[in-house]
């Protein structure tokens, strides 16, 4: 097997650990909160919402650093300080009582969360350009599967052994796949890496993106879309706990955080393969419409089981959305400064995982969580309406030039 192979899937396993690990705690996050006092529904909405897109903020700006480092002097030793630091960063929280201190403990560990997005720069580095759709797809399976059991996982352990000993374990299995990564990885050294003269300052690589409308706009449609995946996952639970009147909250929700994944792990790879084949962009227009599509509905739900079954469909729509997004990017960006431009749509996703639990926090608070659902729907559509404009200024740009 070559170094790239054994590289993608030893990073599919540890992706698998560190998605599942993640997930565990978001299904319980809010119910964990109104632990911590009695307290209104408004207020745990709120600060879910606070809590959880807090994380992303410091995320937001150490992203391109991370990128810029893990060009210059590779990726897995940025893999490892990353794995370590959220390790302790979620073991600290089974100990906190008080929203505040969860609150800094999310806003630290934002500055290490970059395990996963840098996995996707390794391998997205490694691989030829016209197999970067297909071979992304496969590294995102690992994610999706372990965003697919680790809520399951997480509901079960809180309902069995509460909320604490769920973020310990969690913290152990996540210092178990950075093992993984110290002694399995091998990163191949590239030519020019560490020559510091020949390297573009930030100022250079900025300007290189705002060139480049396309990739601009991908970059924005990453943020619409990071933040309408993410307007509802914090307030997912209570949403389950309206429809249910069932003991194991916990466990129903991480049900329903799950369908999204099976649905996401069904068809993520084969989006890849489609884009490689046909376009990245034309593939992201149709799952973007899709997503608008499937997402709505959801608002209108009477029973739990017709949400899981929508959230399934969704989660086969958005599967595609990041390999896409990603693969294009590696096209479009110089070899040498993959990393970084990598990072700054990292940057954006960050961003929308701020933004998407500020918007669902406040437009719950005052018409309901069910009117998260038509918002996301609307920002679906316009990233749709984004891409589209992009898509046709270029093609009318190549036609000025011939």
């Amino acid at each position: 097997m070559s170094i790239e192979k054994r590289n993608l899937w030893i990073m599919w396993i540890c992706n698998f650990i560190i998605a599942a690990s993640m997930t565990m705690v978001l299904p319980f996050l809010s119910l964990y909160i109104s632990t911590f006092g009695d307290f209104s529904a408004e207020y745990v909405q709120r600060w879910s919402g606070f809590i959880f897109g807090v994380t992303f903020v410091t995320a937001f700006f150490m992203s391109p650093i991370w990128g810029r480092i893990g060009d210059k002097y590779g990726f897995k030793p940025i893999l490892i300080i990353n794995g370590l630091g959220i390790a302790s960063s979620i073991f600290f929280m089974g100990f906190m009582h008080h929203v505040h201190g969860l609150f800094l403990l999310r806003l630290f560990m934002g500055i290490v969360t970059g395990f996963i997005p840098t996995s996707v720069a390794l391998i997205a580095k490694q691989t030829p350009k016209k197999e970067a759709g297909e071979t992304l797809g496969t590294l995102q399976m690992g994610t999706v599967s372990g965003t697919l059991f680790g809520p399951l996982i997480g509901g079960v352990m809180a309902d069995t052994f509460g909320f604490q000993y769920t973020f310990i374990i969690t913290s152990l299995s996540i210092v178990l796949a950075t093992g993984v990564v110290i002694f399995g990885i091998v990163e191949k050294s590239h030519a020019g890496r560490n020559d510091t003269k020949a390297r573009p300052s930030r100022t250079a690589v900025i300007q290189l993106i705002l060139q480049r409308r396309m990739l601009v706009s991908v970059m924005a449609i990453a943020f619409i879309v990071q933040a309408g995946l993410f307007s509802i996952q914090p307030l997912l639970s209570l949403y389950v706990s309206e429809l249910t009147k069932a003991d194991s909250v916990a466990f129903l929700s991480g049900l329903a955080f799950s369908a999204t994944g099976f649905g996401n792990l069904l068809l993520t790879r084969k989006w890849g393969k489609l884009g490689d084949d046909i376009g990245y962009d034309r593939v992201l227009m149709i799952l973007l419409v899709l997503a608008a599509v499937l997402i709505v509905p959801q608002a209108l739900v009477t029973d739990l089981w017709q949400l899981v079954i929508l959230r399934f469909l969704f989660g086969m729509a958005v599967g595609g959305m990041l390999p896409c997004i990603t693969a294009y990017i590696r096209i479009e960006a110089p070899f040498e400064l993959q990393g970084e431009v990598l990072g700054y749509n990292q940057s954006f996703r960050f961003l929308g995982n701020v933004v998407g639990p500020l918007i669902g926090g406040i437009f719950s608070g005052y018409m309901g969580i069910s009117s998260v659902f038509y918002v996301t729907g609307f920002l679906f559509l316009l990233a749709f309406g984004l891409l589209w404009w992009s898509m046709k200024q270029s093609q009318a740009k190549i036609r000025e030039i011939y």
